[in-house]
């Protein structure tokens, strides 16, 4: 563990935020499924971290009750249900857009059900590839915005103001002419609920 991750763990710890240490993908899983009960019920925002994990599907085959927004066949309101559904879930599963190294972690949102659950589902869990962690909160924010939400709107083809040439254009991204990814801004400084929170730092580049 180099020393920037051991600088995050102990600045998540004075936040009351527990920080674990993951060297590969396969030891985050574990650490998850240590976390998350058998019996939990699961939420979960959409991430590319998440799917590079294939924790989801870990979970589902466990015997855990999933709150897929996201599975085939279903319809649009079925799909903001679940989305509502999970973000009251024993267990949110999520990643960040960026993780400062004083421990501010910061996530943006369209629908909402992202933020929601994780500022008040019962129970979090964070995982963030090494390739997240920034500096400090300003280069954080400007990832999230510059870089990640980007490549997220082309991932989706969402037709962002920055679909077409990669660059954030906020001032303008506004509907009808655009349909806006980072309508909700949340930055996490710390908590009041101790052990609610856990983020998983894995010493891997993961996501956006």
């Amino acid at each position: 563990m180099d020393n920037k991750i051991e600088k995050l763990l102990t600045n998540l710890k004075k936040r009351n935020i527990l920080g674990f240490y993951c060297a590969d993908k396969d030891q985050a899983n574990r650490r998850i499924l240590e976390i998350a009960s058998g019996q939990a019920s699961v939420g979960f925002s959409g991430s590319v971290t998440l799917d590079q994990l294939g924790i989801v599907k870990e979970l589902a085959r466990r015997g855990n009750k999933i709150f897929d927004p996201y599975k085939e066949g279903i319809s649009r309101q079925e799909s903001l249900e679940l989305r509502r559904q999970g973000a009251a879930a024993d267990v949110y599963l999520a990643s960040a857009n960026a993780v400062s190294e004083n421990g501010e972690l910061v996530f943006f949102s369209g629908h909402g059900n992202r933020t929601s659950g994780i500022s008040y589902a019962k129970n979090v869990i964070i995982v963030c590839g090494i390739n997240k962690i920034t500096a400090n909160l300003s280069q954080a924010l400007k990832r999230a915005r510059e870089y990640a939400t980007p490549l997220n709107c082309k991932r989706l083809n969402w037709a962002s103001a920055c679909l077409a040439g990669g660059a954030c254009h906020e001032e303008i991204c506004f509907a009808p002419e655009y349909k806006r990814m980072c309508c909700q801004v949340l930055i996490i400084e710390s908590e009041v609920a101790p052990d609610r929170m856990k983020v998983i730092i894995v010493n891997e580049n993961l996501g956006f």
